[in-house]
């Protein structure tokens, strides 16, 4: 059973390390194209049907690059579909949701004192609200709503606010955040896989036949592209916050993540502006800044960490580790050597909250962290950092015992 641990651990790591490419091509493309699409230049000489065009250097070569608003005159020989990162980068997404958040919901995805539900039902409640969202956010496009870009903008900031609000009154707050990013990059894959990409099929089809493609698809995909663009740094943010506690696991996280979404339209104003030559709105910078200052104040005051009762009973998974005969060594150990940095009010200078906001300061909360506990400080030297409180191979050796004997068997 401990070395179905490791794998676990190694399966995690290798699928977040494929997110994380995938998403690196799908952000780089995206945002790439949305900079040549604000940087064309229209001139007399263009073909027929063409939009604009661009002169951009690279690489120690020259790119000339033309845009057809609606499409050519015939179907080029060869056509690069981009559509691939974005599916790659929401299944890699959703296979690292199961893995941990499904997989450990016990300890990742349930918080008993926000919503007392079981297993099964937060993750039907996950895979819904994921499903319904899209569902909603693309019948608001399609309404009559649709047409008004900005009326339109400002009815999705408030649904993500209020989704934001929704999901930590259900989940941990690292579940919430984790899951607010799932929700607009869910919106974001599936703007691709069911708009962009099948008018883009549309206008190929039409061409392909001789007829003349309809702007309206064209229309339809630049608008669901422009989303995507305002939504793609809020995303990222949510995903990176599970590594910092005093922006998920605070009293004002919900509100934290509202400032966010304004955070990602302010930077992305700045850059879709110059690249329009347009100028360079400088203020945004302020702006942002000024949201950053808000949000810094707003996760300590007051500081509420989110997190297990110590009177709250153990999941079964977690019972056989708290009556391994080792434990009784492994609670003191872990008191010695790991109390400083995980503790509601760590003593180690410069923190404000626990690491990945992971507290042992009852038999319970080292219980529920036997696997961490285990690849981090037992079959690895991760923890503690630089070995700064000093823990010997010996103990490291009673850590292994623990969690290697407490799982034989299962």
């Amino acid at each position: 059973m401990y070395e179905y641990a490791i794998a676990w651990e190694w399966m995690t790591f290798a699928v977040r390390w494929l997110h994380v490419i995938t998403a690196i091509a799908w952000i780089g493309s995206s945002f790439y194209f949305i900079a040549l699409d604000l940087g064309l230049v229209k001139r007399p000489h263009l073909p027929a049907g063409a939009y604009g065009e661009e002169w951009q250097v690279h690489g120690g070569g020259f790119y000339h690059i033309q845009k057809y608003l609606v499409a050519p005159a015939s179907m080029p020989e060869h056509l690069t579909w981009f559509k691939w990162e974005s599916y790659m980068t929401w299944l890699s997404g959703f296979a690292l949701l199961c893995l941990v958040y499904y997989g450990g919901a016990d300890l990742f995805l349930v918080d008993r004192n926000v919503l007392d539900v079981s297993t099964p039902v937060a993750i039907l409640i996950s895979l819904a609200s994921l499903a319904l969202g899209w569902i909603l956010y693309d019948l608001l496009c399609k309404s009559p709503l649709g047409k008004n870009t900005w009326g339109l903008m400002i009815v999705l900031y408030f649904i993500l606010v209020a989704m934001a609000w929704g999901y930590t009154q259900v989940f941990t707050g690292r579940a919430a955040f984790l899951h607010l990013g799932a929700f607009t990059a869910t919106i974001m894959s599936a703007n691709v896989f069911f708009i962009i990409m099948p008018n883009q099929r549309v206008v190929v089809a039409d061409l392909i036949a001789g007829r003349t493609p309809d702007p309206k698809y064209g229309v339809i995909a630049k608008q669901r592209s422009t989303h995507n663009n305002y939504l793609t740094l809020p995303v990222i943010f949510f995903m990176l916050s599970n590594h910092y506690p005093l922006a998920f696991a605070t009293a004002f996280n919900w509100i934290i993540a509202a400032l966010v979404f304004l955070m990602g339209v302010t930077i992305r104003h700045w850059f879709n502006t110059t690249h329009a030559r347009k100028g360079r709105p400088t203020w945004t910078w302020l702006v942002t800044a000024l949201i950053f200052l808000v949000i810094m104040w707003l996760s300590t005051v007051p500081k509420v960490l989110t997190g297990e009762s110590a009177d709250a009973a153990l999941p079964p998974a977690a019972q056989r580790f708290a009556a391994n005969g080792h434990f009784p060594a492994v609670r003191d150990l872990v008191s010695t050597r790991c109390s400083m940095c995980h503790a509601a009010e760590p003593a180690w200078e410069g923190l404000r909250a626990a690491p990945k906001d992971v507290v042992f300061e009852s038999d319970r909360q080292i219980a529920l962290h036997a696997r961490e506990i285990y690849l981090q400080a037992g079959r690895s030297h991760a923890m503690p950092p630089g070995n700064l409180t000093g823990m010997t191979p010996q103990e490291r050796a009673l850590i292994t015992a623990w969690f290697e004997t407490s799982t034989e068997g299962s």
